[in-house]
């Protein structure tokens, strides 16, 4: 095993990489996920109703995500048989494609039905992108890490969670100052036309990298699984389950802030970007210290300390994020996603990865995240029915409440279980010994 993989320098080059390549990738996913909130339905759902239309928006922003666990399914099968880096470039790319090729999309008053049904079809491509990459950039930083500090590392492809949400919002917000003609024109496609230079610059930066330590030691001891996602289910189904209702929790902190929540404040769509940006920064800063704080003290605490503030939250938003002032809604979100949201998603991919042993890890992380996150991105949809498409209601945040009360004793009764990183396969395990050795 090459010395490289512990030098200090390589050490912080492979955490910037991890970082930067899950940032981009967030970009691209969440431009989208913006331009739903603002955009999307007028020019690609034409509808007398605007609740139809918002239906239609949310289905079609969920289409992504249920093609999220499919994404993850194929990158983590190839990933835990071929490599982490490989299966890194290759979700990387798919998602920059798909991403660059919604900017270049005529309308629904251009070429009529076909629009949005290809706008379905590069949702479903970005999510099969991000299926694969949260899994993949979690182990290339996490499979590197010291034992007491995985957390720590963990936290640097995470954020690159608040990176991409801010930036792309951000961006929004600028553009957001063009007239309105102009805005719908063409205003909307820079930031998807744009992101092609960020997926290049991403690239380039993943090919310089070594496969992760605890890949090379799994292939070094023969214990490549044949059917890995096969092998999680069947010897650990308890983690598989309670993972993907901690997923769940915290990919619905997101389905409601900045989607669903973001929608509802259209007539002060410029002041509740602005406080998404801060929530966004304010995340940015409490991940890593979130995490810092969970090597120490424990994961669970953290989590579930989350879990709470996002419910907490959840009352005062519903009733005040569309007020217009912009002092309450950036408190909101800062304290939702920068506080609550920062506790729980800091900690989960340090969480789900130490319940598996390395020989099926990336495709555990992605039954596990990807399930919940899949499940989470149906929440903007309901509460839309909920409500009638148009007002938050009492009801919307009853069942956001209920969600992250699953989570949390998801979090409390998942059993702990040693790490483990090469070791041999176990007897009556799916595993094959023709397997490729590491460059």
């Amino acid at each position: 095993m090459s010395d490289k993989s512990v030098d200090p320098r390589y050490v912080r080059r492979v955490l910037f990489t991890s970082m930067v390549g899950s940032a981009v990738e967030w970009y691209d996913f969440y431009l989208y996920s913006t331009a739903s909130a603002l955009v999307l339905g007028p020019l690609f759902f034409p509808a007398d109703s605007a609740s139809a239309q918002a239906l239609a928006v949310f289905a079609t922003y969920a289409a992504g995500f249920a093609a999220r666990p499919l994404g993850g399914l194929l990158a983590g099968h190839f990933g835990d048989r071929v490599g982490r880096k490989s299966m890194l470039v290759l979700t990387l790319s798919v998602m920059g494609v798909a991403t660059f090729l919604v900017g270049l999309l005529p309308t629904y008053r251009d070429i009529g039905v076909l629009a949005p049904v290809l706008l379905v079809v590069l949702r479903v491509l970005q999510g099969i992108g991000i299926g694969g990459e949260w899994g993949g950039a979690m182990l290339l930083a996490i499979e590197n890490a010291p034992g007491h500090k995985r957390g720590w590392y963990s936290s640097w492809p995470l954020v690159g969670f608040p990176l991409g949400l801010m930036a792309s919002t951000l961006t929004f917000f600028l553009l957001s100052g063009l007239p309105r003609d102009q805005f719908l024109a063409w205003g909307w496609r820079l930031p998807f036309l744009g992101s092609a230079v960020l997926v290049g610059i991403a690239i380039y930066v993943r090919l310089g990298i070594l496969e992760t330590r605890d890949f090379r030691a799994v292939q070094e001891n023969r214990g490549v699984a044949r059917v890995p996602v096969l092998d999680a289910v069947r010897t650990r189904p308890v983690h598989v389950l309670t993972g993907a209702l901690a997923a769940l929790g915290v990919g619905s902190v997101v389905s409601l802030y900045t989607v669903y929540l973001l929608s509802t404040s259209r007539a002060h769509y410029g002041t509740a970007l602005v406080g998404l940006v801060l929530g966004a920064a304010a995340e940015c800063v409490s991940v890593p210290l979130y995490a810092k704080l969970a090597d120490r003290v424990g994961r669970k605490r953290v989590m579930v300390f989350g879990y709470a503030v996002t419910a907490a939250t959840a009352v005062p938003a519903v009733l005040w994020l569309g007020s217009g002032d912009l002092l309450v809604v950036g408190t909101i979100l800062v304290v939702a996603m920068g506080v609550g949201h920062g506790a729980a998603y800091g900690n989960l991919g340090a969480f789900l990865a130490e319940q598996f042993p390395a020989r099926v890890r990336f495709s555990a992380l992605a039954v596990t995240y990807q399930l919940g996150a899949t499940i989470s991105s149906f929440l903007p949809l309901a509460a839309s029915a909920l409500a009638g498409g148009v007002h938050a209601t009492r009801e919307v945040v009853v069942l956001f409440v209920v969600i992250e009360v699953v989570a949390v004793a998801a979090v409390l009764v998942t059993p702990r279980r040693p790490w483990t990183t090469g070791e041999p396969a176990p007897p009556g395990s799916l595993t094959t010994t023709n397997h490729a050795r590491p460059s």
